[in-house]
């Protein structure tokens, strides 16, 4: 927050008397802006709409009658003279012409004297007229620092009032940290109070338990869906050049101060295209376990069906979401379904707005946050999303090769209690030419119905009819197929 502090004190000084504060934490705001006011030695004020202006912070100091209105308010500031003047919330008046005037002309005087107009609130819009005049900063979230001065404040206001266990290691005080960074001072207050007042005690069992605590906190919003660590790549057929590729970033997932020492980044994400069931959405989500990295997906249609209207602000919100939650995996799977409609206006531009705004977050997103994206139409992908800097590299997934077949019919023959060696998996691998991990699976799944049906064992002649039974989408959909591998020959690496 240092450098925040420093931002706003030379915004102060250099007479820009219109600041607009990004942050949802009104309170923390209040308290860096009176710190602020006492180092240049001017008064502080606060404002807010249901009490009116206040000279001060302490809970003693009086409210200035009548000044609950914003225009009230502000006309006030005309009386009062030099200072910082903190209004929190006004952003959803601005949009009155009166209250844009009365916020001009407070601006201007305080301009002719010391101190700045402060406009608090998330996702702050004004009119073009305070737009022109105003410097926008945004207060990030309390860091790694701040978390453990809050975690220590809170061991000894606990103590103070009795007995309790600190039984954490440094190792393990960092650890609890580190899952506290992304919340909010207030929401990283309540778990810390909640682990402490529980048993009277801060504990190594704690560290998993505030992890918890705070994706409850963050999953809130209902944008984001959190999915627990599944089968690693070790689970996943074939794709040795997809694994391959995340094998060698994987020691900068697990040491990311070293890599950034060494001029590394955090991996920025992949784009998997590709035939339709061969193993996309599943190597997608076994990143994350592979990792160590909790997973979240983000579903488009919430944003588009719960949200009309209002897409692309929630859509900035989901995304502040994952970079909290950083460092995970953010899986977005079918992309082209979200913005199929991104280069028309058939939704009123809603797809396209979305479209623009995801781009540049890819490109300029904060946190360690690596997005794995899948998609199976590339007729339908907008061609932004395949250029370089957006992810680090585009995939193509193709249909699995024999020996992944075999594979594959090992993988799900085990998942389903059916030992692997009793079956000609050789054969039934060149008996399934064409076919996509998917429909392998399918084909055991019916061989097990009509096993259990009759009251017998599956066995590789049962399978093999399945295989000879089932039309596989390689052949239903050949011309399909043969465009999207002509269009990846040049323009993707092979995943296999």
């Amino acid at each position: 927050m240092k450098d925040t502090e420093a931002e706003l004190e030379l915004l102060v000084r250099s007479k820009h008397a219109l600041i607009l504060l990004d942050t949802g934490e009104p309170d923390r705001a209040d308290a860096l802006l009176a710190a602020l006011a006492a180092r240049s030695s001017l008064f502080y004020y606060s404002w807010t709409r249901s009490r009116g202006l206040r000279r001060g912070v302490q809970a003693g100091d009086p409210f200035i009658e009548r000044t609950d209105e914003p225009a009230k308010a502000l006309a006030r500031v005309l009386e009062e003279g030099a200072g910082v003047y903190h209004f929190r919330g006004l952003g959803a008046w601005v949009d009155d012409p009166i209250v844009a005037s009365h916020v001009l002309d407070a601006v201007a005087h305080v301009a002719s004297r010391r101190g700045a107009i402060v406009i608090s609130g998330s996702d702050l819009r004004v009119p073009d007229a305070l737009s022109a005049v105003a410097a926008t900063v945004h207060l990030p979230l309390p860091g790694f620092q701040e978390m453990r001065a809050l975690l220590e404040r809170l061991i000894r206001e606990h103590s103070a009032r009795g007995p309790i266990q600190v039984e954490l290691t440094p190792e393990e005080r960092a650890r609890l940290v580190n899952n506290l960074v992304g919340l909010t001072q207030h929401e990283a207050e309540r778990v810390v109070t909640r682990l402490i007042i529980e048993d009277n005690a801060l504990r190594a069992g704690d560290i998993a338990r505030a992890a918890t605590a705070k994706r409850q906190v963050v999953e809130q919003g209902g944008l984001l869906e959190y999915h627990p660590a599944g089968s690693g790549l070790g689970e996943v057929a074939g794709l040795n050049g997809l694994k391959a590729w995340l094998g060698a970033r994987r020691a900068v997932v697990a040491d990311p101060q070293r890599a950034h020492d060494f001029g590394l980044g955090f991996p920025r994400g992949v784009l998997l295209l590709g035939v339709p069931g061969c193993g996309k959405s599943l190597a997608a989500k076994a990143v994350a376990s592979e990792w160590g990295l909790p997973l979240l997906k983000l579903d488009p249609a919430n944003l588009y069906d719960k949200y009309i209207g209002d897409s692309e602000k929630n859509f900035k919100r989901a995304m502040r979401t994952a970079e909290r939650l950083a460092p995970i995996v953010l899986w977005i799977d079918e992309l082209e379904k979200a913005f199929a409609s991104s280069g028309g206006d058939e939704d009123g531009g809603v797809s396209r707005r979305v479209f623009g705004t995801f781009l540049s977050w890819l490109q300029e997103r904060k946190g360690d946050v690596f997005v794995t994206a899948t998609s199976n139409d590339i007729a339908n992908l907008p061609p932004e999303f395949i250029r370089k800097g957006r992810f680090d590299e585009v995939f193509f997934v193709d249909l699995p090769d024999a020996a992944a077949r075999a594979e594959v019919l090992r993988i799900h023959l085990r998942r389903r209690r059916q030992d692997p060696s009793r079956f000609d998996l050789a054969a039934l691998a060149g008996a399934s030419e064409g076919f996509s991990g998917a429909e392998l699976e399918q084909a055991i799944v019916a061989g097990l119905h009509v096993a259990f049906a009759t009251k017998g064992t599956l066995d590789t002649a049962m399978l093999a009819r399945e295989l000879r039974a089932t039309k596989p989408l390689s052949g239903t959909m050949r011309e399909r197929i043969d465009q999207l591998r002509e269009w990846a020959a040049d323009r993707t690496v092979p995943a296999d």
